[in-house]
């Protein structure tokens, strides 16, 4: 991904649709990622979030709507196609072999190596070094990067699969739910080299149900809802309260709450009859 103007989206998706058959996964949803900043992309399980995933990725092609990545028009074909426009998504599972050490996860699947045919071999000196080294340039100091990653936390595994994409030259970071099986201290770990990915100059998006953990690292939030977009601020044009009423479903949850307070008001009048032949 070349970069033009700085001012131009990395990523900018405009009125992006996706159906599968009669199906409607995506519509409508709109969403831009700059340099430098965390565009966060929230909903509840079923909003469109994995869809809107697998757009970015490569995995599923969209067939409405336009992808631009820096300004221009185009279509993404597989997920090796995204990854070599600067385009490195983490998935939730993280796709990690455990018993592996650290270094041999870090530069799984591109090895460097060393020597001459027939004698070539992996360079494991260089990818020991170059492990600790970038994760050192991320404030990730582990004791050991001969250590398996299995034995690692999940906070910990989270950030490694950051550095990783840093490294390898990523420009756009994906990060699906990265919090989502993490208690709040390792949910905090992860946030923190969210961020520090940030200040390396990356645009990331950042998938969550958390509007917390959105309002903490976010610069733009972007609501999905049963595949559409129903909200799309800038961090100066709402607050948190905000963000998570219209999370939790706004004004239907408005609704919600004057139905049961009006019950309340009658002396529970209106309420549903019990099932037969249960006690009061």
């Amino acid at each position: 991904m070349t970069r033009t103007d700085p001012r131009t989206p990395l990523v900018e998706l405009s009125g992006v649709g996706k159906h599968y058959g009669r199906v409607r996964a995506l519509d409508g949803v709109s969403l831009e990622v700059h340099a430098g900043e965390i565009t966060c992309v929230l909903g509840d399980n079923g909003a469109g979030k994995s869809t809107l995933i697998k757009i970015i990725a490569g995995l599923h092609g969209h067939d409405g709507g336009t992808l631009a990545l820096d300004g221009e028009e185009t279509r993404l074909t597989s997920p090796r196609d995204a990854l070599d426009r600067g385009i490195a998504t983490v998935h939730q599972d993280l796709a990690v072999v455990p018993l592996m050490p650290v270094w041999r996860n870090f530069f799984l699947g591109s090895e460097p190596r060393k020597g001459i045919v027939p004698f070539r071999r992996m360079d494991v000196d260089h990818m020991r070094r170059t492990t600790r080294t970038e994760l050192l340039r991320m404030g990730i100091d582990l004791r050991d990067v001969d250590q398996p990653i299995g034995t690692l936390s999940g906070g910990e595994r989270q950030c490694v699969a950051i550095a990783r994409a840093v490294h390898f030259g990523a420009k756009v970071l994906v990060l699906d739910e990265p919090t989502a099986a993490l208690g709040v201290k390792q949910s905090g770990v992860v946030l923190r080299y969210v961020s520090a990915a940030r200040e390396q100059g990356l645009g990331v998006v950042l998938i969550t149900h958390n509007p917390h953990h959105a309002y903490l690292v976010g610069d733009r939030f972007v609501l999905l809802k049963r595949g559409t977009m129903v909200g799309n601020h800038r961090r100066d044009g709402i607050t948190l309260e905000e963000l998570t009423r219209q999370m939790a479903g706004g004004n239907e949850l408005d609704d919600l709450r004057h139905e049961l307070q009006r019950r309340q008001g009658n002396g529970g009048e209106g309420e549903p009859p019990r099932p037969t032949g249960t006690r009061p």
